[in-house]
Formats: structure tokens, sequence, C-alpha cells
């Protein structure tokens, strides 16, 4: 069984597009993350150490957003995903990133969806 924090609303400045000159505006992104982890010992203990903290799961998505280049929006979640597997306890990892207006009034997101797992770090 494994249970899920949510942060959703995430939005931060990317370097992120097809082109250099895209990923120099630094326009921003949307994300929403969900970290699977049981979480029954934090509900019982009402201890901030027996979960992960929101605080820092938003400070990496931030910083792979902000300081590393990424063509596509599925490298971005790629990347997050991963980082957060490495630095926490957790189960699986699903990152939802979204460009805003990636085409100019015709189309309000585009953007992926993915999930990663502890075995995904194992294989790569």
């Amino acid at each position: 069984m494994s249970d899920v924090i949510i942060i959703q609303g995430i939005q931060v400045p990317a370097a992120l597009g097809v082109t250099a000159g895209e990923r120099r505006m630094r326009r921003p992104v949307l994300l929403d993350i969900e970290v699977a982890r049981d979480l029954r010992t934090a509900g019982r203990t009402d201890s901030i150490r027996q979960t992960v903290n929101y605080k820092r799961i938003f400070e990496i998505a931030e910083d792979v957003a902000g300081n590393h280049e990424h063509r596509l929006v599925e490298s971005l979640s790629d990347e997050i995903a991963r980082a957060v597997l490495v630095k926490f306890d957790v189960d699986a990892v699903t990152v939802t990133a979204r460009k805003p207006t990636p085409i100019a009034g015709v189309l309000r997101y585009a953007g992926v969806r993915i999930t990663r797992t502890r075995q995904d770090l194992e294989g790569a």
C-alpha cells in the first residue's frame, strides 16, 4: 500500500524549449508532483521526520527547471522525478508538467505526465 503526497500548482521559470531562444526566455512551467510513500507512521506520530518535506520537493523542482536546460517537457519531468527518487525514500514519483500557451492563441497548455519508480533508477 502506498499513500500519496500531492504538491500541485508549482510555477517556476524554466530553461525549456526546442530552440536556444526559447530556453533563454525562461518562461514559467506548471508542475504537479505526486510522491508515493507509506505515510502511516507520519500520521500516527505527527512528526515531519516520518514524511517528505514538501518544501524540499519544491526546491528540487525549482532547481531542475531553473538551472538545467531541457528541450522537452518529457526530459524536464524525467529529471525531476529521478532527482526526487534519489533524494528521498519514496516508492514512486509522478510529475505532470505543462507549458502555458506553447502556441500563442491556439492552445492553453501542452504537457506530459510521467511516473518513475525506484526500479527505474536501478535500470538507469
